[in-house]
């Protein structure tokens, strides 16, 4: 291998990398060992043989070669590569090569067990490892097992004839090609399995395609799908997760007496002489490579396309309805985050509440566009998604399915994933009843268990509330089955609003409380939270509410009744929510000092960077009107995203059409009745009503007249429900 040449072609490849927009996430990177090592790769593109080297060299500060189709080098390309450190699979001495450059250290090996790219992803079968290849479904290969077999084997013999037979020693030496001091005996060779995931996996003409299209005469079918879907994914970006195994060593298959009487054979064995031991060593070899193929795809990286692709391909009818396909995968996410050996994308690691209202990450609606875009489903008059079960069950096309049928290329995927597979039989099959109540229950516990961790990670004594105070609270109703959705302010607690929930509870409505991430703990706690943690913890209370009730109104106080609008911009289409209502929604703040919020955010911020700590001013004193509830320390950080969470409301507002009740006192000293007038304006309902108290306080869901206001919030219920 030419040195120069491997390292300046490096230097190319690193640049065109680096112009990519491939988002590459290493993972157990402590499982690559020193010594000698030998990459056990899954193969599905041709970027895994350019650009994962250029990882694995980083990581281990070895050269990382590759074994290469030999139908890539041809031309330039061919050229490229082999600079690259590639070598042909059909290169007579490749395995010789292989070796050496193990037994010296001069470079580890990346292999692809499969032999060639699965593009179909389908590699499982009846409990065993099967690969789906363009000339028929076939045994992974054994190379990489065999390799890293035949390296240890003449590494133990070499060490050992130095000592016994110096004359077979230098002649091993002069087999390889190899000088005395390049011999590593010290080390020992392991091989590393690896998975790589890509997500998401969007096959499209891309410029590459136009281009290099432009430039052969007559491109093939597979030329052409190799760069719409490779060029799509270095160009559009996409997530590639690489994640590294535990290694395997090879040391311990030698210590069968067969192996080791050949090892210290005193006769000169040849590089591909018949041996006692070789049968031995194939079985060997054979079990290596079982344990190398179960370690790279027990290492998938789960991902939305995998759930929702294998939701609809397993679901009992042909006719889907999209709620009910979230609300399953819903159900699967969770189920995802508790089982210990299976890897999921990021992505899952969070809540998935935005399933349940308006796939704002677009985890649906972006597989279901691509499915729907590729004939794999329609969707009918009433919305619903319809299979179409011919090309669900055709495997089209070996060269051609990442296009064809993207759906089952991602559920081929996860196929070895049994533990998986089996959950997500059940989960697809179950009746949606029984999925409402699996939702309700994991959500009614999360809120409990959620709560129940940030006091007891927070609590201060004598500043932290009774726990009572601060709970999420579900109040049952009449068997009507008409909920509330009810949320509490800014540096409050659910306590804030158990009067109004009571009064909703006497008559007839099921009412939920959810507590917002941040409150009911300690000020330290909601000076780490964002807007997006209360909007995620309005959307669970939603989901739980939704999965138990027929119809659901959705209202809060204060900021809660900011939280309660904006929920309601992002729900407009849900049937079941049949109003809306708002009490001192913070429109524009009436202290003067909120102004000046913004500068002082950024100047923490600023000191933070710094390390200057004892300039930073993070919390404001605060004088509450329920000081048994509210907290008397105000994050500066928190007031800040308040103004976040309106600015982005406002625009939203014209999509409120449903019914909608705001409730101001004239004289709050907080919330500027001006701004809840404005909010009254920009809805676009044409049932909506605003109700004017003439109170001097901001809370007056509590103390003196508070019974006023509660009267008003039953009676646009009852007019609604």
């Amino acid at each position: 291998m030419n040195k120069f040449a491997f390292h300046s072609t490096g230097l190319a490849i690193k640049a065109i990398y680096d112009m990519a927009r491939a988002r590459v996430n290493l993972h157990d990177e402590e499982n690559v060992p020193e010594g000698a090592v030998i990459f056990a790769v899954n193969h599905f593109t041709r970027i895994e043989t350019i650009f994962l080297p250029l990882h694995l060299q980083k990581l281990t500060g070895v050269p990382v070669w590759s074994l290469a189709d030999d139908a890539l080098f041809k031309g330039f390309v061919g050229d490229f590569i082999s600079e690259a450190g590639a070598v042909s699979t059909r290169d007579p001495d490749r395995d010789k090569l292989m070796v050496k450059s193990l037994l010296t250290g001069e470079a580890n090996w990346l292999i692809f067990p499969e032999g060639r790219m699965v593009k179909t992803k389908k590699i499982f079968e009846n409990g065993e490892f099967v690969i789906d290849a363009e000339e028929g479904r076939h045994r992974p290969h054994t190379g990489v097992a065999t390799l890293a077999l035949r390296t240890e084997f003449y590494r133990e013999r070499l060490r050992m004839m130095q000592k016994k037979q110096p004359k077979e020693y230098l002649r091993l030496l002069e087999l390889f090609g190899i000088e005395e001091d390049e011999l590593r005996l010290d080390q020992t060779t392991s091989i590393v399995p690896v998975n790589i995931t890509y997500y998401p996996l969007r096959a499209r003409e891309s410029i590459i395609s136009r281009i290099t299209g432009s430039l052969i005469e007559n491109p093939s079918t597979r030329t052409l799908e190799e760069l719409m879907t490779e060029g799509s994914m270095l160009l559009d970006g996409v997530d590639v997760d690489v994640r590294f195994g535990k290694p395997l060593k090879v040391r311990p298959y030698l210590k069968n007496p067969v192996v080791a009487w050949d090892i210290a054979s005193s006769d000169p064995i040849g590089f591909d002489d018949p041996i006692n031991s070789r049968e031995v060593l194939r079985e060997a070899s054979r079990t290596l490579m079982q344990a190398y193929m179960t370690a790279i795809y027990s290492m998938t990286t789960v991902n939305h396309d995998h759930i929702f692709s294998l939701l609809i391909m397993h679901h009992e009818s042909d006719y889907i309805d999209p709620m009910d396909l979230k609300t399953r995968a819903f159900v699967v996410s969770d189920w995802l985050r508790k089982q210990i050996g299976i890897h999921f994308h990021t992505s899952l690691e969070d809540s998935q509440s935005h399933l349940l209202t308006d796939d704002r990450y677009e985890k649906f609606s972006n597989i279901i566009e691509v499915a729907e875009l590729k004939g794999v489903i329609r969707r009918d008059e009433e919305g619903r998604i319809v299979r179409t079960p011919e090309l669900l069950s055709h495997e089209g096309a070996f060269h051609t399915l990442r296009i064809q049928n993207p759906l089952m290329v991602m559920a081929n995927e996860v196929e070895p994933l049994t533990a998986l597979i089996d959950f997500m039989n059940l989960v697809a099959r179950e009746p949606a009843v029984h999925i409402q109540r699996r939702i309700f229950g994991l959500l009614m516990e999360k809120g409990i268990n959620d709560f129940k961790r940030d006091y007891e990670a927070h609590f201060i004594e004598g500043e932290s509330k009774p726990s009572e105070i601060g709970s999420p609270c579900l109040l049952k109703g009449d068997e009507q089955r008409i909920g509330v959705l009810l949320i509490h302010g800014y540096m409050a607690a659910p306590a804030e609003v158990r009067g109004l929930a009571d009064e909703l509870q006497r008559q007839g409505y099921w009412v939920y409380i959810p507590r917002l991430q941040g409150h009911g703990t300690a000020p330290e706690d909601l000076a780490e939270r964002r807007y997006l943690d209360w909007v995620v913890s309005v959307e669970e209370g939603y989901a739980l509410l939704a999965n138990m009730c027929d119809a659901l109104f959705v209202g809060g106080f204060s900021m809660g009744a900011g939280l309660a609008l904006d929920l309601i911009t992002r729900t407009a289409g849900a049937a079941k929510v049949r109003g809306v209502f708002a009490v001192a929604p913070p429109m524009k703040l009436q202290d003067y000092s909120s102004r000046f919020v913004p500068a002082v955010d950024t100047w923490n911020a600023i000191m933070k960077r710094l390390r200057f700590d004892r300039v930073r001013k993070e919390f404001i004193e605060n004088h509450p009107e329920n000081p048994h509830i509210n907290y008397s320390r105000n994050p500066v950080s928190g007031i800040r995203e308040i103004d976040r969470l309106m600015d982005q409301l406002a625009p939203k507002l014209g999509v409120i059409t449903i019914p909608a009740l705001i409730v101001q006192s004239a004289l709050d000293p907080v919330v500027n009745p001006k701004g809840s007038r404005k909010i009254f304006d920009r809805i676009a309902s044409e049932d909506k009503e605003y109700r004017l108290f003439n109170f001097s306080r901001h809370g007056i869901l509590l103390h003196e007249g508070c019974e006023k206001v509660y009267r008003a919030v039953v009676e646009f219920l009852d007019d609604h429900r």
